[in-house]
């Protein structure tokens, strides 16, 4: 019985193994070759039984893009399992691609994305049955073998280091329906050849070095729905076939070379999602039918030569979340459903004119006019009417209801001459000067003005990733702690000096990569290249900071002398040009970085006066400084000082209440002014006392400061509060006969208390103030207001 029961088990166990699917034993050896040559920790004790379970031995997850999989087919004759599928996605893999890919014979998909592969591609994967190709990310380079992919249907090799020529034989692979060559370094023109590939949906080729003109046939790719051109290099005009592509869903044009071209008509293009035309040297007018394009979500008509009015038609794109129409030549009122619009509208460096019927008051919105004037004297729009003489103004965009305000430089005191900013930092002190914080999380479609001193402009968006932080964080760096942080934009990011003194200055920008690593991962692959230009003139081209620095994390200078400013703005803006890579350390990471900004006059600036009242008004109403100032005084020098000021008064040593360490910071006579202006606002009559206007008058020089004359015995007076004259007969008994002025002791008390910073917020005052918000003039923090948008009308 018990000899039966073996025999059965013995052959229910042989029929399971004849049964069972296996692979191979050459596609066994093959694949422990692979993984060796692969360097790939993640396949282990590799059998002809790993397929079983759907091949759960080869499938290791780490996270979204990261992972390890080998998909096999087992419907094959004799039970027999085949590779089809190798993915190793984000794995740092270190080696090569090995050629014995090419033995596996059933092998169609083949996704080495984001790793650290070097060398080329073997030009015996021909031989496998590969229909999908997927290489982005990597260190691969050489030629591209394409003569024998006939099956190929996709081939993504973006972000890697090919250069020279596209391949010819490209073409002859009539089947391909996505080439994917972004972020690398091909030269040349897009082969004749390529008219053939009628079958393409997906064309990708931005980034590149390329030249000649876009090719006519691209309109024959009647499939055709992706199209990316950004940064190739290549020459417009657009041709006008390819608005004729009725299945294009994204078409991403940038930075072309040649003559200029009216605006294409975009009626076939009805599926479009993402229209992006950036400096295209399209001129004339926007035509209606935009919005008709009822699905489109992006639209980018930037740096261009667009004239005219915004379409009220556009208003029809309901679905419409970004729109960019920033330097162009704009011009007439903004529309009221842009300004009442709770999504993105970069109208910014246009010639936009006249008084919207309402405000724009949301965030998203950004109006601003090309260059930006100084402001000195804030007024409101019941004055400015009975003003006769014409001047630029700017509508305030805020949460509260606007009004206009009047930018009048005719007093150089408001001016600045120095300026040092820590992008995307907090205060920090380096080389003997407070780098002021630049913290605003705004990005796209966005102005931000700090302290009113200087600003930044934030324009363009990342398609692939709407909600990208602004701001980038490191610590592992090399040098001072300003190179830690960093102001990232996907397009343009500009930042001004506001209120500049005329004259030459020396610039000084800092940099420091610190979105790569600097190991041998994929995330040190990235290479980003943007343009600077400095008033207007483009110092830089395709500036490469890990290339200059010779390594990430490393802090690098780029300094610029001379640079002249004639009005009263200094102009720094950073652009991408459509170069470098844009999908490491993932999709996004492009664009202008910078860390740090200085700006020092080559010139010896003048001393300040005793307008820095009007500097500090700018931040705080005249009337609520005025009344603050007064409520201190009274609180504090009639309690504590006026008794001393009394004795001071008599003696004729009135400049003995100013502490001495201050004596290079003033000048006697204002000091000595600005005391008995004090001692006017603390009499005790309160008949005596000055209006604020007339404090006013007295602080700008306007009115002259009558000499205080004290009375012989204040504490007598009916009109005292009671217990105001107790404290001052009680001050006034205790130094009575015994004061000689105040001690050095009794000052550097004081300090302890509220101690001095000259790179503090409020030392911050005594630079001229930039722009004068209406409904803002309360804040007299440091702190970026991004509600203050504005936006020009005549």
């Amino acid at each position: 019985m018990s000899s039966s029961v073996i025999f059965v088990g013995l052959l229910i166990g042989f029929l399971a193994l004849s049964c069972a699917q296996l692979l191979p034993l050459e596609e066994v050896k093959t694949l422990e070759t692979i993984s060796r040559k692969l360097r790939n920790p993640h396949w282990k004790n590799i059998s002809q039984s790993s397929c079983q379970d759907g091949g759960a031995g080869f499938f290791k997850y780490f996270a979204k893009q990261i992972f390890s999989n080998v998909t096999c087919k087992c419907s094959f004759p004799n039970h027999t399992c085949h590779v089809t599928v190798i993915e190793m996605k984000g794995l740092n893999l270190t080696g090569v691609i090995p050629e014995e890919l090419g033995n596996l014979t059933r092998l169609e998909k083949i996704d080495f994305t984001r790793n650290y592969i070097s060398g080329s591609i073997p030009a015996s994967l021909s031989r496998s049955p590969i229909r999908f190709l997927y290489l982005l990310g990597n260190r691969l380079n050489g030629l591209i073998p394409t003569d024998s992919f006939t099956l190929l249907r996709e081939l993504d090799l973006e972000d890697n280091q090919f250069e020279g020529p596209l391949p010819q034989n490209l073409g002859k692979l009539t089947q391909l329906e996505k080439i994917l060559f972004s972020g690398n370094n091909f030269t040349g023109t897009i082969p004749e050849s390529y008219r053939n590939l009628k079958n393409l949906i997906d064309f990708r080729i931005g980034g590149s070095q390329l030249s000649g003109k876009i090719p006519e046939f691209i309109g024959n790719w009647s499939k055709l729905q992706k199209l990316d051109l950004q940064g190739a290099s290549l020459e417009g005009p657009i041709p006008y076939t390819i608005f004729s592509l009725k299945y294009v869903t994204e078409l991403m044009i940038s930075d072309l070379n040649g003559p200029s071209m009216p605006f294409p008509t975009l009626r076939y293009m009805k599926g479009i999602r993402i229209l992006i035309m950036r400096n295209c040297s399209i001129s004339g007018t926007i035509p209606n039918d935009l919005g008709e394009l009822t699905n489109l979500r992006t639209l980018d008509l930037s740096f261009n030569k667009l004239t005219g009015e915004i379409p009220q038609t556009i208003e029809r794109a309901s679905h419409l979340s970004f729109m960019s129409l920033s330097n162009n030549i704009l011009t007439g009122e903004v529309p009221i459903w842009i300004l009442q619009s709770k999504r993105y509208r970069d109208l910014s460096y246009n010639n936009f004119a006249g008084s919207p019927s309402v405000s724009c008051q949301h965030l998203t919105v950004w109006c601003l006019k090309k260059d930006l004037p100084c402001s000195s004297k804030p007024k409101l729009a019941s004055e400015l009417r009975r003003h006769k003489q014409r001047r630029r103004m700017f509508y305030f965009a805020t949460a509260a209801p606007s009004s206009f305000v009047e930018f009048d430089a005719d007093s150089p005191n408001i001016f600045d001459h120095s300026i040092f900013i820590n992008c995307g930092g907090r205060n920090t002190k380096f080389d003997g000067h407070t780098y002021e914080e630049d913290l605003s999380p705004f990005g796209p479609s966005h102005f931000v003005s700090s302290a009113q001193e200087w600003g930044y402009s934030s324009t363009g968006v990342d398609t692939s990733n709407p909600d990208a932080n602004y701001i980038a964080t490191s610590l592992n760096i090399t040098g001072p702690d300003l190179y830690q942080t960093a102001r990232i934009a996907p397009l343009s990011l500009k930042y001004y000096g506001l209120c500049m003194l005329k004259g030459n200055y020396k610039v000084r920008l800092y940099f420091s990569e610190i979105m790569f690593t600097d190991d041998q991962t994929f995330s040190s692959l990235g290479k980003r290249l943007f343009d600077i230009s400095i008033q207007g003139n483009l110092v830089l081209k395709d500036f490469n900071i890990m290339e200059e620095a010779r390594g990430v994390g490393k802090g690098i200078v780029r300094e610029f002398d001379n640079v002249t400013v004639i009005g009263s703005t200094l102009e720094i803006h950073l652009y991408w040009a459509g170069k470098g890579t844009t999908a490491i350390p993932y999709t996004g990471v492009y664009g202008p970085l910078i860390s740090a900004i200085s700006v020092t006059p080559n010139f010896e600036p003048p001393k300040k006066t005793l307008s820095y009242l009007e500097r500090i008004r700018s931040h705080v109403p005249i009337g609520t400084m005025v009344g603050i100032g007064c409520a201190i005084a009274v609180v504090i020098i009639a309690i504590v000082l006026l008794a001393l000021a009394h004795v001071l008064k008599s003696e004729g040593n009135l400049m003995n209440l100013v502490d001495p360490k201050l004596s290079s910071e003033f000048n006697n006579e204002e000091m000595l002014a600005t005391i008995n202006v004090a001692l006017h606002c603390c009499n005790s009559t309160s008949k005596l006392r000055p209006t604020m206007s007339a404090v006013v008058n007295m602080l700008e020089g306007k009115a002259a400061v009558e000499e205080f004359v004290l009375d012989p015995n204040p504490s007598t007076s009916d009109n005292m509060d009671p217990t105001l004259k107790k404290l001052f007969q009680f001050c006034l008994r205790g130094g009575a006969g015994s004061v000689e002025g105040p001690s050095n002791d009794s000052f550097a008390a004081l300090d302890d208390i509220h101690p001095y910073n000259p790179h503090s917020g409020r030392q911050d005052d005594r630079k001229g103030r930039k722009w004068h918000n209406a409904n803002s003039l309360s804040s007299h923090s440091s702190t970026p207001i991004p509600s203050a948008r504005p936006i020009l009308v005549e």
